[in-house]
């Protein structure tokens, strides 16, 4: 069992999973750190010097002036300061995550040029699909003549009946 766990771990995806997993706590941590510290302190600063950290809506219905007086109180509060400097980090995060994704996608087309320019392949026409056989003529159409013989004929039968 040792050995399928070994096995299980060093396969290439568990690897790239774990690398991709440590970064993003990284990426998280510098996002978090842009959007706190470089981002809302100058949105602040043109709202009056608003810290969005002390947004906050009281539950129990009395006023507190700071976001520490209503902890220090116990108060049952709601964070929407908080929560919009998370949904800011979201999206600087995806946005990021986005150009990213884009990059490695456009380097794995130029790359893809590159290996199809240096290894030229061998220019080979496709055969060409067979034709499919052309439908049997129809029969002719009757002649005059024979459309003529074959109304007297007709006529010919219904006087023998009478």
């Amino acid at each position: 069992m040792i050995q399928e766990f070994k096995k299980f771990i060093m396969r290439g995806n568990v690897v790239d999973l774990a690398v991709g997993i440590i970064i993003g706590a990284a990426f998280k941590s510098v996002t978090t750190s842009l959007v706190k510290d470089v981002i809302t302190p100058p949105i602040g600063l043109i709202l009056n010097n608003f810290n969005f950290d002390d947004l906050f809506i009281s539950l129990n219905g009395q006023f507190y002036p700071t976001l520490k007086d209503a902890l220090d109180a116990s108060a049952p509060i709601i964070k929407v300061g908080s929560f919009i400097n998370v949904c800011i980090d979201f999206l600087i995060t995806a946005i990021a995550i986005f150009f990213l994704i884009k990059f490695v996608n456009h380097m794995e087309e130029v790359i893809d040029d590159l290996g199809e320019k240096e290894e030229p392949e061998a220019a080979s026409k496709p055969e060409p699909e067979p034709e499919p056989e052309p439908a049997p003529p129809p029969p002719p159409e009757p002649t005059t003549e024979e459309r003529l013989v074959a109304v007297l004929e007709k006529l010919s039968a219904q006087l023998d009946e009478a």
